[in-house]
């Protein structure tokens, strides 16, 4: 007698909650605008501002509109295994080009119909067909620059009053600000425009306000670089010791930064004799008389007040721990042997200001930010070949060019009032590696194009360079422009032949399978949700064929369950209840559902990696459907169904499918 194991009813529960989480985090994804008006509402009461949702569909070109181009290449001139690489150095070139309009989910493909090589643009959203004809034939745009003395912009005399007048209001403002300021019982904080947290005086509010007591409000507005500031004195702040010392310096051969003639051993011998007779008395005396550090004489090797990471680690160390008014024993450094005498400590302190700041207008909030890199009138015109090469010490792969004679000429011009400054190559808008620094003025009209190249990549570009287009001559074959009222209203008809397709459905598994029809249905809009969530994050480039291919895998998740529905009614007629039937029917149902999933599935990738663009969308959409479809009619239908045979309907036998029992005679 078979036994029977069910899931217990708390984990049913716990399932069906997540399956209902899952589809609420789904459907908002796919379909955010309940949630969206929600958050709408909700800001109209709340402090902050929750924010939307905002995912769209990356719809392609036969639905949003836009412009299809087909190129034919020539590649007569090119041997049969390279034709290949070629085609894809074409691909990659139109690429980037249209990236750099901004074109959303370019679709640009090469293929082969017979002897005849073909490279297909489909550019969604660009409607100006002429505009994509340009860029994609245009020659590629090699530019040679260097750096950019001018670092702040050419103003006009109107942007230039513009600034006077707001910088004028601006100081006006922080006068009228730093007088209530200095009133008594004046609160600073409340006049502040912004946070007024204390900060470490920087070096030009030092200098105004080291004398000052805290709580003094500075009694001018400073005109700092870029704001008018009113500076209130907020107290000093402990940052540790700093110490007074003198010392001396013995050197030896060797060590950093003396010319000493000793050698170690006897410049160890000298300071340790030194030691000997080092008094704070004559301690100075000492100095004059043998200390090897550069100025000695004149300053006695006075250190002057330092804390803590002004001096060499040993030597910073050894200070430290000795008490004051005492001569230390002999320190090593990376500079010699030192003997120091210490004579004062206090502690370190820093002044704390409070601000408030008037932001000043400045040229660069009037005018463009200046260009780092200015053009000069040496281009890819006066190029006259490009080879890949090896940077002889290096090994590092590298383009080399070389220059006609006007060019020849010009680069020697640019190079010589370049000399100890970078100089840049663009291609394409583009930076091209590092800008090399110019060490000496360049003849004979030969550069390099450095960067991370692979051989592969290097070969490319010099090809590229020296066709002066694109690797591979093309001539347009077929144009056409998908305008977006025709986008539009193909997008409406597939949404409304999806939307009737799943209504027949429904239609159809409620009337033939009754209860567990419905809760196929409640599956399918879950499974709907998922895709359309998928499509969202991955994203997919939604087509016509995509489309179909959604619609389609519709049908191949409803066919899942009913093999299941199908099994159950077999169960019944062997005379199992209600929870065993329907565990022995999607247990036995499985293998079915396996193989005719994984069969779609193959075909899928079939048809992606061998057809065309209008396939592959086809081909992907109906792939990504099948594996959802597999979760929804498995484990969402599954877990429905356990939950409702384990409640008060479980006795209408007849709405899972119970045959109806005959007559015994």
């Amino acid at each position: 007698m078979a036994t029977l194991k069910t899931q217990p009813k708390r984990v049913v529960r716990q399932r069906l909650l997540w399956l209902v989480f899952l589809f609420l985090v789904a459907g908002t994804i796919s379909y955010p605008e309940p949630v969206n008006w929600a958050l709408a509402k909700a800001g109209r009461v709340m402090v902050f501002q929750p924010g939307s949702i905002a995912k769209p569909f990356v719809l392609g070109l036969d639905l949003q509109g836009g412009t299809h181009l087909e190129y034919e290449a020539d590649v007569s001139r090119i041997p049969d295994g390279d034709r290949k690489s070629s085609l894809e150095g074409v691909r990659d070139v139109i690429e980037r080009r249209v990236n750099s309009i901004g074109v959303s989910e370019p679709l640009i493909q090469t293929m082969q119909a017979g002897n005849s090589w073909r490279v297909t643009v489909e550019l969604a959203g660009v409607r100006d067909i002429h505009q994509a004809i340009k860029l994609i034939g245009e020659t590629p745009i090699l530019e040679f620059k260097e750096q950019n003395d001018q670092t702040t912009p050419v103003l006009t005399l109107e942007q230039k009053k513009q600034i006077e007048d707001q910088n004028r209001e601006a100081r006006k403002k922080a006068l009228a600000i730093l007088a209530e300021a200095r009133k008594p019982g004046a609160n600073f904080q409340s006049l502040a425009v912004t946070s007024t947290e204390p900060q470490v005086a920087e070096a030009d509010i030092l200098q105004e306000v080291k004398d000052l007591p805290a709580g003094t409000v500075l009694n001018k507005v400073l005109d700092r670089p870029e704001y008018q500031t009113i500076v209130k004195v907020d107290g000093l702040k402990s940052v540790g010791t700093q110490i007074q010392a003198h010392h001396l310096l013995i050197g030896y051969a060797g060590a950093q930064g003396n010319l000493s003639t000793y050698t170690k051993e006897q410049a160890k011998a000298k300071i340790e004799g030194l030691k000997q007779q080092a008094t704070v008395q004559n301690f100075d005396t000492l100095v004059t008389q043998n200390s090897q550090e550069p100025g000695a004489v004149e300053s006695k090797g006075d250190l002057g007040w330092f804390g803590k990471g002004d001096m060499v680690e040993d030597f910073e160390k050894a200070v430290f721990a000795q008490p004051v008014g005492t001569i230390s024993d002999v320190v090593e450094s990376p500079y010699g042997f030192h003997l120091i005498w210490k004579i004062a400590e206090r502690p370190q302190n820093q002044v704390m200001v409070r601000l408030i700041e008037i932001k000043k207008l400045l040229p660069q909030d009037v005018a463009p930010p200046v260009d780092p890199w200015k053009a000069t009138p040496l281009t890819g015109k006066q190029l006259k070949a490009s080879r890949v090469d090896f940077d002889q010490q290096t090994g590092q792969i590298q383009v080399s060019l070389q220059f006609n004679d006007e060019g020849a000429k010009l680069f020697g011009e640019i190079t010589k009032r370049n000399i100890g400054k970078p100089l840049a190559i663009f291609l394409d808008g583009q930076l091209t590696g590092n800008p090399p620094t110019v060490q000496t003025e360049i003849l004979g009209g030969q550069a390099v194009i450095t960067g991370n190249y692979s051989l592969a990549e290097a070969k490319l570009l010099a090809q590229r360079l020296q066709a002066g287009a694109l690797p591979v001559p093309i001539k347009l074959i077929a144009q056409q422009t998908v305008g977006p009222t025709l986008g539009a209203d193909s997008l409406q008809k597939s949404l409304y032949a999806g939307l009737m397709g799943f209504a027949f459905v429904a239609l159809y598994m409620i009337l033939l399978y009754r209860l567990p029809g419905l809760v196929s249905i409640v599956a399918l809009t879950l499974y709907a949700a998922l895709s359309a969530a998928v499509f969202k994050l991955v994203p997919v480039t939604l087509t016509l064929s995509g489309i179909a291919g959604f619609i389609l895998s519709i049908g191949i998740a409803v066919d899942a369950n009913v093999l299941i529905f199908e099994r159950l009614k077999e169960e019944w007629l062997e005379g199992k209840g209600l929870s065993l039937a329907l565990e022995d029917a999607f247990r036995r149902a499985w293998l079915s559902i396996r193989d005719g999933h994984a069969t779609v599935l193959i075909s899928c990738a079939v048809l992606y990696w061998f057809s065309s663009s209008l396939i592959k969308g086809f081909a992907l959409t109906l792939a990504i459907g099948t594996l959802i479809s597999l979760f929804t009619a498995v484990v969402s239908s599954r877990t429905i169904l356990r939950f409702l045979s384990g409640t008060s309907i479980a006795k209408y036998g007849w709405l899972f499918l119970k045959p109806k029992e005959k007559n015994k005679v």
